[in-house]
């Protein structure tokens, strides 16, 4: 949660999903897949580094299969605390093993519902006005391109997203590379215009990568590029499964925590064979697979259970763990705000360090609507009150001021009430709790989809922040166009 005095984590962990002896029966099956199934690595010099650390390895069909002693003897190098910088350190965030929760934007939808109502692609101009109303989000901590614009070139896009987010943004941001180590390079260039050197960068990156693993048990040539030259140039990775339950890893919940817990901390495992000490955070984006619609459905009870048990999963070998999913629903209705409300407060109860995906989205991240954008703000400040819980105290009990009352007193004007009115209750923005007839004279009636409209508007009218002046804007700008191009000459190499 953003305060005055910068990012502050919420508390969260209250509800385990898993016992002691869960845990150790899918560390158990984990280890047996590894050692017996093994993972297909389509990387050469990764077969062989495999090899060279005492994993079995088949050339032919590129499969490694790794003891239990390696994998977690190289684990155990991988940092249990990183931080995830802001430009302004004021938003830096501190991650570790504990059940601290963070909240991460929504992400890449290729398609928005505008402030008319209109469903399309989503444009350049959108991830920029998206961008400034997450920026004025308390319960935004970490930032994510929301949408991936439709109106550019699709091959490289990510550099063009990696300019917008740099320029638009001073809290760290998720940056996807572009699959080689070649992006990474174009983005610290990028990055080192506002910083004033890689070196600096280097020393306190403010973007972190995500990188993805596929599920069943495969990582790719492009995953292990962009592994390796993150952690030769200290980039924290968020090694990400997208996982469905039913489809791609077995049907049932345990099975699926097992297939991501096998592939992500195998990938843990490499990054730390070659760059030992490596930041990188267990992640998953998955859920379960619909059964009539053969959709994901990644809001759904079970999706939930999942990253609840995937943090504990992450936390026992003791790395953070980023997590969860966005409404399957397509509009800003009663469905997404049910979807929205248990898939927070499981998540965060489960001690998910990073809530991902977590503002804007609908329709499992296919697409953006910018109201969602406050109403989901609102739905997390309500999660995170609930999850701070009851003070006990003597002085939150009130004792002394039961005795200065009395019987037929009242305790609106008590010391008491003043003193927790701010740290006690919630305040919302959208909820409206007036009358009927209240709510009739004041809004006319909007419901809180109409009354997070206005504000949006009022937003986009008023917060026109510049973090980049217009001279290293346009260096961005240049380097962003450049690596575009030389990114879709090398992707039609393959």
């Amino acid at each position: 949660m953003v305060t005055k005095d910068g990012i502050v984590p919420i508390k969260g962990g209250q509800a385990k999903v898993l016992d002691s002896g869960q845990i150790s029966n899918l560390h158990e099956a984990t280890v047996e897949i590894l050692e017996e199934v093994g993972i297909k690595l389509l990387h050469d010099r990764a077969l062989e580094i495999m090899e060279g650390n005492g994993c079995r390895v088949d050339f032919d069909k590129k499969i490694v299969k790794i003891p239990e002693d390696i994998l977690m003897k190289h684990v155990k190098k991988a940092p249990s605390e990183v931080t995830l910088y802001g430009r302004d350190h004021r938003y830096d965030v501190r991650l570790n093993d504990s059940d601290d929760v963070y909240v991460m934007g929504g992400a890449g939808a290729l398609h928005v519902i505008d402030l008319d109502g209109v469903y399309r692609p989503s444009t350049l101009q959108d991830l920029r006005d998206l961008t400034r109303i997450e920026d004025t989000l308390e319960n935004m901590d970490i930032a994510h391109f929301l949408v991936t614009p439709q109106d550019i070139p699709q091959d490289g896009f990510e550099m063009i997203t990696f300019a917008e987010m740099l320029k638009n943004n001073t809290r760290n941001f998720y940056a996807l590379v572009g699959g080689c180590a070649e992006g990474l390079r174009y983005e610290l260039e990028m990055a080192s215009v506002a910083a004033g050197s890689i070196e600096e960068v280097k020393k306190s990156p403010f973007f972190t990568a995500g990188l993805c693993v596929i599920s069943p048990l495969t990582q790719t040539e492009d995953f292990v590029e962009e592994l390796f030259a993150c952690g030769s140039n200290k980039i924290p990775a968020y090694i990400e499964s997208d996982a469905l339950a039913g489809g791609t890893t077995p049907f049932t919940i345990s099975g699926t925590v097992v297939e991501i817990n096998a592939n992500v901390l195998s990938a843990v495992a490499l990054s730390q064979m070659v760059n030992p000490g490596a930041p990188c955070i267990y992640s998953s984006s998955s859920g379960i697979l619909d059964m009539r619609s053969l959709n994901l459905a990644g809001s759904a009870p079970e999706s939930t259970l999942l990253h609840m048990a995937q943090a504990q999963m992450a936390h026992h070998y003791n790395l953070p763990y980023y997590g969860s999913n966005t409404p399957d629903s397509k509009l800003p209705d009663a469905q997404m705000g049910y979807e929205r409300a248990l898939h927070f407060l499981g998540c965060a109860m489960g001690g998910v360090n990073i809530i991902h995906v977590a503002i804007g989205n609908l329709e499992m991240m296919s697409l953006a609507n910018y109201e969602q954008c406050l109403i989901d703000n609102e739905i997390l400040g309500a999660t995170f009150r609930m999850i701070r819980g009851i003070d006990c105290s003597r002085e939150a009990i009130g004792v002394e001021t039961f005795k200065e009352v009395g019987h037929s007193g009242q305790f609106l004007a008590s010391e008491q009430t003043l003193k927790f009115l701010r740290s006690e209750r919630w305040e919302p923005v959208l909820t409206d709790r007036t009358s009927w007839d209240s709510w009739q004279a004041h809004t006319g009636g909007k419901d809180i989809r109409e009354r997070a409209k206005d504000r949006v508007r009022e937003i986009l009218s008023t917060h026109n922040p510049v973090y980049i002046d217009e001279k290293k804007a346009k260096e961005i700008d240049r380097i962003a166009s450049m690596a575009q191009k030389e990114i879709a000459k090398i992707r039609k190499k393959y």
